[in-house]
Parts: C-alpha cells; structure tokens; sequence
C-alpha cells in the first residue's frame, strides 16, 4: 500500500507526469483532511471511485488540516497515517498531500476529468469546481451518507454526545 502514496507537489512536471501515467482514465480526484476513517468515508470513496477508472485521493497535511477550525488537538492521525489507511482501501488508486487551504494548485498539476465532494459541499460555489471545468473537466457531488462525521465519533468518544 505504500506505492501507493507520493508527494506530487514535490515531484517535477517530467516525474508527476510518468506517475500519473500509471493510472486508467478518466482520473477521479477527490480531497479532505479523512482523519478518522468511518463507514460515511468509505462509502463515499467507493462511489466516487465507480465514477472513473481510477481515484487519487489528495490528504490536508496537518498544517492545512489545522487551518480548517476542526479543533485545536486536530488532525488526530498524522498525514502521512491518514494516507496510509486511505491507501489500503481497494477503491483508492494513489494518495497524496497538499499544504494549501484548498487543493487548487495540485488539482492544476493533475488535471483530473473528475473532481467530486461529498453532498454536503455546493459544487458550484468551489473554487476548484471552476478550476476543473475550465480544461473540460466535469465536477460532481457524491451523496452524502447522514449520520457520519469524524467531528461527532471524536465528540463521542470524549462523552460529550453525538
């Protein structure tokens, strides 16, 4: 599973490129902070995997996961175990990073054809909707799975409700 993990920020265009070679089009992208993985993590994975032939799933470092106002004692799992764990799910092609509040530059870099959130996010008000779209690239939202978020399961285990 570790092949399955690289830095594409750190990669020239020449080496990002022969990386992304490796994997079947149309490339799905998909970003998030995934700090704890759960069922609604999983499921989401798996259907925006069936959207193309292939799913590069791009980690908030720790830094820009910290930046997002999750709490102070988040991300729980360091980046690189994030990206681990996300790695050894059969629907996840590569796993990389981005230090930036949103994975633009990067999404500039891989110019996937598909760029999904989950359901709870506005596709049209996303940067990184515009972005995709203006190589061709569609942008799509996977429904959400309710019931599911990393920031109740951390309330719950600390006893302080869901």
């Amino acid at each position: 599973m570790e092949d399955k993990v690289f830095d594409a920020v750190a990669l020239d265009a020449a080496a990002l490129a022969r990386r992304l070679s490796s994997l079947p089009r149309p490339l799905v992208f998909t970003n998030g902070v995934f700090d704890v993985l759960h069922r609604g993590h999983v499921a989401y994975l798996h259907a925006a995997r069936q959207c193309g032939a292939s799913l590069i799933v791009a980690v908030n470092s720790d830094a820009s996961a910290r930046g997002l106002g999750k709490g102070p004692d988040r991300p729980l799992n360091r980046d690189i175990d994030r990206a681990l764990v996300l790695a050894g799910l059969a629907s996840v092609d590569a796993v990389t990073f981005f230090d930036e509040p949103t994975p633009c530059a990067l999404l500039a870099r891989v110019r996937p054809e598909l760029y999904v959130k989950g359901g709870d996010y506005d596709m049209e008000a996303l940067e990184e909707t515009r972005l995709v779209r203006s190589w061709g690239g569609e942008a799509k939202a996977i429904p959400f799975v309710d019931g599911y978020s990393t920031t109740s399961l951390v309330r719950r285990i600390r006893g302080q409700g869901a």
